[in-house]
């Protein structure tokens, strides 16, 4: 598994599956909103992932790389992973106007890669920002916690 994807900013659950289309938006909430972002990642979504992440995105990983939009979608998408379900711990949503909101969490994401199990605990921050009424991830921040 390529490294920055253990400290890739994920998590959430949403019920209902995805739709590789923007998140058209004042209906949906940010919630609602970081719970899909988080859906699409666990489930290798790639398409919904490209309507969800902006172009010039900031990604910071886990080990403090900056990386961008294309290294993000690679990372969830790798043929090779599977991801366990994940629990969200001292989750924050903050709005912070109409069209930014910041979402934070603590969690353990685990699974395989290329066949081996891992296990990595972070926490995330991921900003979301609405433009031309479509929500879009444009900067994620992982941070590693010690085990």
């Amino acid at each position: 598994m390529r490294a920055f994807v253990i400290g890739a900013a994920l998590l959430g659950f949403c019920a209902q599956p995805l739709a590789a289309k923007p998140v058209a938006a004042p209906t949906v909430s940010l919630v609602e909103l970081a719970d899909r972002f988080d859906q699409a990642q666990l489930q290798k979504d790639g398409a919904a992932l490209d309507t969800m992440v902006s172009d010039d995105l900031v990604f910071i990983t886990g080990s403090g790389e900056r990386k961008g939009k294309a290294d993000f979608i690679a990372g969830w998408t790798d043929p090779g992973d599977t991801y366990n379900p994940i629990h969200l711990k001292d989750r924050v949503v903050r709005q912070l106007g109409s069209d930014v909101g910041i979402v934070s969490a603590e969690t353990v994401l685990s699974g395989t890669s290329a066949g081996k199990a891992f296990a990595s605990r972070f926490r995330f921050t991921d900003t979301f920002q609405r433009t031309g009424g479509v929500w879009r991830a444009v900067y994620i921040q992982v941070t590693r916690i010690p085990e």
